[in-house]
């Protein structure tokens, strides 16, 4: 009867030595699974906060009035006023001091559209897509490229 009693103390340690060690690797794991979730979140912060916020650079094209290539309705005109969005300062710099050539263009590229083509919301973006590629076109041999972002119309009056 002395064996039974040790068999069964030694079993009953054993087991309480298992729970215990079951509950330690439980409980690292848990320990393990939360901390990894706060470094997730910390970095996610730490990235936010390196995000700088840039202020946008608009260039502002004073509004003009053209003339539109007639359609049913006659002779038709458009009234727009333009901003281009550029990435940096530089672009800025150089569309500012291209100012008649860059009105120049804009009035060529604007005289031969069709009042319908430029109603429609596709319509104007189609130009907007087309003012870009324009613009972009070198306006001195030594230029540096210009980024342009977008082209948002301020004011944009078909008649």
């Amino acid at each position: 009867m002395a064996t039974s009693e040790g068999g069964s103390r030694k079993l009953l340690w054993l087991l309480v030595i298992l729970v215990v060690m079951s509950l330690a690797v439980t409980a690292s794991a848990l320990f393990m699974l939360f901390t990894q979730q706060g470094g997730m979140e910390r970095a996610q912060a730490e990235e936010q906060a390196n995000v700088e916020y840039r202020e946008p650079i608009f260039v502002e094209i004073n509004p003009f009035t053209v003339n539109l290539a007639e359609d049913d309705h006659g002779a038709r005109l458009l009234y727009a006023g333009i901003s281009l969005k550029v990435t940096d300062t530089q672009s800025r710099e150089l569309l500012e001091a291209h100012m008649p050539q860059v009105r120049s263009r804009l009035l060529t590229l604007l005289s031969g559209r069709q009042a319908a083509d430029l109603t429609s919301a596709d319509g104007k973006k189609r130009l907007a897509d087309e003012i870009i590629a324009t613009l972009e076109a070198p306006m001195e041999k030594t230029q540096p490229e210009l980024a342009i972002e977008d082209v948002l119309f301020t004011e944009f009056i078909v008649q």
